[in-house]
């Protein structure tokens, strides 16, 4: 018990890594030392874990990417352009092949999860530590999160949100964004990314090395009836024109 953080899910094969077999664990679940929260994961009886004890037990245990990241990891790190006042949803994103265990999905963790599979960038690139009390997990760094927002537009996210997200992170390091540009699949993303930081206009932005990036071919479309940008070769919404400091 003591090797084991308070408010966070302990799975079988952590009890098995330490030698408690599933007779002893049956006592212990009968002497009211721990309660299932599904088929093959348990907490501390007193304890009321949310789903970053959740994901503790995903990353630490299991040896999953599944991490919080988008909206919900620049949200943790004080990246975001307001506060929601109560947050009623997480985006949490995974590699392709990976699939959330039954316990995770069907457990009230008093929040609705919203699961992403997505390999659109290398498993582990750019998850960093975020201490919770007396635990840590793995969520998406600045970079990384920003990424996973665009990826997610125009079905989750809007445009112009991104963009003032964007208007933010004026502290990017060039050398890391470069380097995720190269190692990023998706030409939606890439193609956004390039467009949104040239209309915001950071100084960082005059580092990053476009000619380097495989940009794809053929034109994307993201709304209906909206501005062209020959440059990126994308359509987006009319609004972002009254944005930034230059016409694409």
């Amino acid at each position: 018990m003591s090797v084991w953080p308070n408010n966070t899910v302990a799975t079988s094969s952590f009890f098995k890594s330490l030698g408690i077999s599933n007779q002893l664990l049956a006592i212990y679940k009968k002497n009211n030392w721990v309660k299932s929260v599904g088929h093959g994961a348990y907490i501390k009886f007193s304890d009321t874990p949310n789903y970053k004890g959740a994901l503790y037990a995903l990353q630490k245990q299991s040896c999953m990417t599944v991490h919080p990241g988008g909206k919900t990891a620049l949200s943790l790190l004080g990246k975001a352009h307001y506060l929601e006042l109560k947050v009623k949803r997480t985006f949490l994103f995974g590699q392709s092949k990976e699939k959330m265990p039954s316990w995770m999905k069907n457990y009230d963790w008093g929040i609705e999860l919203d699961f992403n599979q997505t390999s659109f960038l290398p498993p582990t690139l750019g998850l960093i530590e975020y201490s919770v009390g007396e635990y840590t997990i793995l969520i998406s760094d600045t970079v990384r999160a920003f990424f996973e927002c665009l990826l997610m537009v125009p079905k989750e996210h809007d445009l112009v949100e991104c963009f003032e997200l964007l208007e933010g992170l004026n502290d990017l390091r060039p050398d890391k964004i470069n380097k995720y540009l190269s190692l990023c699949s998706s030409i939606k993303v890439k193609r956004l990314f390039l467009y949104l930081s040239e209309k915001a206009d950071h100084q960082w932005f005059q580092y990053v090395d476009v000619e380097a990036l495989d940009l794809g071919k053929g034109k994307r479309s993201l709304t209906h009836n909206g501005i062209y940008s020959n440059k990126y070769k994308i359509t987006v919404p009319r609004i972002l024109k009254e944005y930034g400091k230059h016409v694409l």
